[in-house]
C-alpha cells in the first residue's frame, strides 16, 4: 500500500475567516477560482472529477454529478501563509508562533556566536548591515516571502561545501527565533555575484535577491531549518521508524526532515510528476510526498497565465497517477496556503488549501472545511495503523461509515 500526498504549492481555495483581522491585503484572495476563471482556454477535467468545482465557484470549473474523489478544504493553523510551516503542518506538527524580526535586531548576537565558533565575520555595508562569514557566506533577511519571518544563509558551492554552510546555518538557527533559517547555495556563482544581488527593501530589511544572484541556476541545494519543529512527532518519521518507506520529491525534499527518507529535490513541474510516477511504481509500501513548486513561483511573479499552465500540467498527470495507483493506495491532493496572482501583491495569500482524496475503492464524500492541514497527517497515520502525529484529527472515519475499507 502506498499513500501519496501531492502538494500543489499555493493552491488556495478562498480567504480564511481571519483575513480581515490579520492580513487585510489578502481580502478577496481565491487562487483556484481566479486562475481557472482567467484561463478560459484551459480545461481541468481531473481536478473537476475530484470536486474542484464544489470547493470554489468558478465559471471554468464544471460540477460533475458523479465524482471519483472526495473534496474539501483545510484552514491554516499556522499564522501567516508559509510554505515551510504549511508542510510541517500537513505532516502533523502543531504550529508554534515564531517571532517576526528583521535580521538587524539579531545581527550582533549571531556575529558574536559565529566568532566564538572560529569564523571570520564582517559587515559589508555598515549602513545597511548583513553578515559575510569567512568571505563566502552571507547571512541576511529573506526578501522573497513576507519580510521579518525568515533569514537566508547563501553561498557559492564551488567554494564551500553545503555541509560547511549548514554548520554556519545551524549556529544562526540556534540564536534566532524567526520561523525559518534557509540555507541555500548554487554552483557557478561567486560571492561577489551574491553581494551584488543585495537589495534594501526597507530601512531595516536587507537581503539577497536569489534569482539575481544566480543561486537557482546550477547545482542548487537548500535546507530549511525551522523553529519549534520536532521531526520525531511527524507522520513521516513515525512511518519510517516502523519500517515504511518515505520518499520526498520536489520542494518537500528541501523542507522536511526525516531520517532515512529518499530525497529527490526538483523544481520543474513535469520532472516532479515523473519522479512521483516512478516512485509509485516501486514495490515498497509507504508514503510518497511530492511538491509542485512552479505554481507558487508563478504566484510570486503575479503571472496568472503561467500559473494556469502549470496547473494544467498537474491536471494532465493526475490521469496517470490514478491509473498507476493500486487498489489499496490513497492519494491526497492539497495546497499549503494561497498565492493569488491576481490579488495585487507578490506574496503568499492566507487562504484555505484545497483538499482532495482519491482511492480506487473509496467512496466520494464531502470532507467539509478542516480546521488544520494536520488532519491529513493524522489520517495517513490511521490508514497505516501507526501512532498519530502530535497534531490533527483523522477524517478516515468519514470513509469507514460509508464503505468497508
Amino acid at each position: 500500500m502506498k499513500i501519496i500526498i501531492l502538494v500543489i504549492d499555493s493552491l488556495g481555495a478562498g480567504e480564511m475567516a481571519d483575513v480581515g483581522m490579520v492580513r487585510k491585503q489578502d481580502h478577496g484572495a481565491n487562487t483556484l477560482k481566479h486562475v481557472t476563471e482567467f484561463a478560459t482556454d484551459i480545461n481541468f477535467p481531473n481536478l473537476e472529477s475530484l470536486g474542484a468545482g464544489y470547493i470554489v465557484s468558478s465559471n471554468n470549473l464544471r460540477k460533475p454529478v458523479r465524482l471519483i474523489g472526495s473534496y474539501g478544504s483545510s484552514n491554516l493553523a499556522h499564522m501567516g501563509a508559509d510554505t515551510y510551516q504549511g508542510h510541517q503542518e500537513i505532516i502533523g506538527s502543531k504550529p508554534r508562533p515564531a517571532i517576526a524580526k528583521p535580521f538587524k535586531e539579531y545581527i550582533d548576537i549571531v556575529r558574536t556566536e559565529l566568532l566564538k565558533a572560529g569564523h571570520i565575520v564582517t559587515i559589508p555595508d555598515p549602513l545597511h548591515p548583513f553578515l559575510l562569514v569567512d568571505g563566502l557566506v552571507t547571512v541576511a533577511d529573506n526578501i522573497e516571502a513576507d519580510v521579518k519571518l525568515n533569514y537566508n544563509v547563501t553561498a557559492p558551492l564551488d567554494n564551500i561545501s553545503f555541509e560547511k554552510e549548514l554548520e554556519i546555518g545551524a549556529i544562526v538557527r540556534n540564536h534566532v527565533q524567526v520561523g525559518r533559517v534557509i540555507v541555500l547555495g548554487g554552483e557557478r556563482i561567486s560571492i561577489q555575484g551574491i553581494l551584488d544581488a543585495a537589495e534594501i527593501i526597507a530601512p531595516d530589511i536587507v537581503g539577497i535577491n536569489c534569482p539575481k544572484s544566480g543561486v537557482y541556476q546550477k547545482g542548487y541545494m537548500v535546507r530549511h531549518l525551522g523553529y519549534g519543529i520536532t521531526p520525531e512527532t511527524q507522520v513521516t518519521s513515525i512511518l519510517k521508524k516502523v519500517g515504511y518507506s518515505v520518499t520526498l520529491i520536489g520542494k518537500a525534499a528541501d523542507i522536511i526532515d526525516c531520517n532515512g527518507a529518499v530525497y529527490q529535490p526538483e523544481i520543474d513541474t513535469e520532472a516532479v510528476l515523473q519522479k512521483l510516477l516512478k516512485a509509485m511504481a516501486t514495490p515498497d509500501d509507504g508514503l510518497i510526498m511530492a511538491n509542485v513548486q512552479e505554481t507558487d513561483l508563478a504566484g510570486h511573479s503575479e503571472d496568472v497565465r503561467r500559473y494556469a499552465d502549470k496547473l494544467k500540467i498537474v491536471d494532465r498527470y493526475l490521469a496517470s497517477v490514478f491509473q498507476t495507483m493500486g487498489p489499496r493506495d490513497v492519494l491526497f491532493v492539497t495546497g499549503d496556503h494561497g498565492n493569488d496572482p491576481m490579488i495585487g501583491h507578490a506574496h503568499h495569500t492566507r487562504e484555505k488549501a484545497v483538499l482532495f482524496v482519491y482511492g480506487k475503492n473509496l467512496p466520494a464524500v464531502s470532507l467539509g472545511e478542516r480546521s488544520t492541514l494536520s488532519d491529513i497527517g493524522a489520517t495517513v497515520a490511521e490508514i497505516f495503523g501507526v501512532a498519530p502525529p502530535e497534531y490533527g484529527t483523522s477524517f478516515w472515519p468519514m470513509f469507514r461509515k460509508i464503505a468497508c475499507i
